[in-house]
């Protein structure tokens, strides 16, 4: 796979069992901050050929230009955030690209020998993940680029460099029903 022919990697992902924990550590051992939290988010879609609706909670922030982003896996439905068990897998779980055509670049990483995994949405945001059968690892996301998550992307990288470091580290905003 030729990483290039999406552009800049724009997010490194992680699986975490506590959001609020992991959040904590990153801001004090790495300086990380501030976060933007969105509990109880759901995502529709298809995972390895299932029907699913996946509840989690995401922590998103920036280093550099690169978003990093924290999932927690609240719901038990089928995902790949977490194992057949429901047991989370946790630890670096993907590295993503804004696609502004989605099925474009799906579409060429189909072509390109990868399977898909995961085609899911919320209203505000599509990604499709997939895994290269080849070397199991990291998952690959394509995060389509509509003006909502190129604004939100923006947003929060200028929030990052405005960042003093001491003021409220953490915003949640929580879609419970």
């Amino acid at each position: 796979m030729n990483p290039q022919a999406w552009g800049p990697i724009r997010q490194i992902a992680y699986v975490v069992d506590d959001l609020d924990a992991a959040i904590a550590r990153w801001t004090a051992l790495h300086g990380v901050g501030p976060w933007t939290v969105f509990r109880n988010t759901v995502m529709r879609g298809r995972c390895r050929g299932q029907d699913t609706a996946v509840k989690l909670h995401v922590g998103l922030s920036y280093q550099g230009e690169v978003q990093i982003e924290l999932i927690q896996p609240v719901s038990r439905s089928p995902s790949p955030y977490q194992f057949e068990d429901g047991r989370p897998r946790s630890g670096m779980h993907h590295i993503a690209w804004h696609a502004a055509d989605i099925e474009r670049s799906a579409a060429e990483a189909r072509a390109r020998g990868l399977a898909p995994v995961f085609e899911a949405g919320n209203g505000l945001v599509r990604v499709v993940y997939f895994e290269d059968p080849a070397a199991p690892g990291p998952l690959y996301e394509l995060i389509e680029a509509v003006p909502a998550v190129l604004e939100g992307f923006a947003s929060g990288l200028q929030a990052a460099r405005d960042w003093d470091g001491r003021s409220t580290p953490v915003t949640v905003f929580d879609f419970e029903a």
